[in-house]
């Protein structure tokens, strides 16, 4: 039989084994996406009953069906513990979203939201509208905190942006720090004169989800999702850039508005989250290396997985939070800095995930 007999069938049995692959790989996506959504709904429910007032699943239900005004349970449910939970979800999400596409943008897989400048322009915007307009309330500074982040994030940009080559992932990240280490002196100038400034600062800085209501839950849900639908459309935009700026071109992608696109949406995602919770630390950064390692290099589902796997691990800080102090509670920021330390270093220490 012929060489030229044989390369057809040959050929077809090679394009069905690949086919064959790839369908088996999209089922153990869907398979482990589902999986990361049933953690996902199985902390939010130990963050509704768990707390300095245990709570059993029953009345938990009883609580979120029956709301009643006279019953302690359904005042610790629903008017404290939903909120909070709520906002956990969304800013879990917003946190894993902006720094998946801070590390994509930059192709830095040291990168996190904090590398434009967001949390030192949000920091500074609360320390005005304490020092400069005595608010005092979460509620009352939040768009503050949101505006401040978004001012820090386009000076970055537009420093960054000079020049020929236009905003490139070192410019970005040295454009950043400079403006960091800006914004940082005049926050330490102004606490120095102002101690009241420095009390509020401090309790917002340390990032928290306690002592949220469902005002800053609405306030900031619109530019999450809107920051979040930018962000999930950006994955085939991503996977390009990763390839480099010349590749990308070379695919018919129009890298300065990719990168503009990107801009808008790290600045939706981490400046409302910031604004709500305060600076959480490590969320944003070793999330979409968790996501990286469990999905590989495709964006598309890198981002599908951070939207999940971010919310879960910041829900589950709260909730360990509450539990190791016992009466009283750790905030969210400390524990996501204790659990989020040894499991990046643990990361790192796989060569292979730190890879874009």
């Amino acid at each position: 039989m012929s060489t030229s007999t044989l390369s057809g069938p040959m050929r077809a049995g090679g394009a069905g084994n690949g086919v064959s692959a790839a369908r088996r790989r999209h089922r153990r996506l869907l398979v482990g996406f589902g999986l990361a959504v049933l953690a996902l709904v199985v902390v939010c429910i130990l963050s509704l009953m768990l707390g300095a007032r245990p709570i059993d699943p029953g009345s938990v239900l009883h609580a979120l069906l029956h709301y009643d005004k006279s019953d302690d349970d359904s005042i610790v449910v629903v008017d404290s513990r939903v909120p909070r939970t709520l906002l956990g979800i969304i800013t879990g999400l917003a946190l894993g979203l902006a720094g998946t596409v801070m590390q994509g943008l930059s192709r830095n897989p040291l990168a996190d939201p904090g590398i434009l400048g967001v949390n030192f322009g949000a920091s500074l915007a609360v320390v005005i509208a304490i020092s400069a307009f005595g608010i005092t309330s979460v509620s009352g500074y939040v768009w503050f905190a949101f505006a401040g982040a978004a001012v820090a994030s386009v000076i970055v940009y537009v420093v960054a942006s000079r020049g020929r080559e236009g905003a490139t992932p070192v410019k970005l990240a040295l454009a950043g720090a400079a403006v960091s280490a800006a914004l940082g002196s005049l926050i330490t100038a102004v606490l120095l004169t102002s101690q009241v400034s420095l009390d509020a600062l401090r309790f917002w800085q340390v990032g928290s989800l306690a002592g949220r209501g469902y005002d800053i839950v609405w306030q900031v849900l619109p530019t999450i999702v809107i920051g979040a639908v930018v962000a999930l459309a950006l994955g085939r935009i991503l996977n390009g850039l990763a390839l480099g700026d010349d590749v990308a071109r070379g695919l018919g992608q129009r890298v300065g508005l990719s990168r503009l696109l990107s801009a808008v949406a790290i600045v939706l995602l981490c400046g409302s989250a910031t604004a709500a919770a305060g600076p959480i630390a490590f969320v944003g950064l070793v999330v979409p290396h968790v996501a990286r390692w469990v999905v590989g290099a495709d964006y598309r589902w890198i981002l599908a997985f951070s939207a999940v796997i971010a919310p879960t691990l910041l829900l589950a800080c709260d909730v360990i939070g509450r539990v190791v102090a016992f009466p009283g509670e750790l905030q969210v920021g400390i524990v996501t800095a204790f659990v989020g330390a040894p499991l990046f270093i643990a990361l790192v220490r796989r060569r292979k995930l730190v890879n874009l």
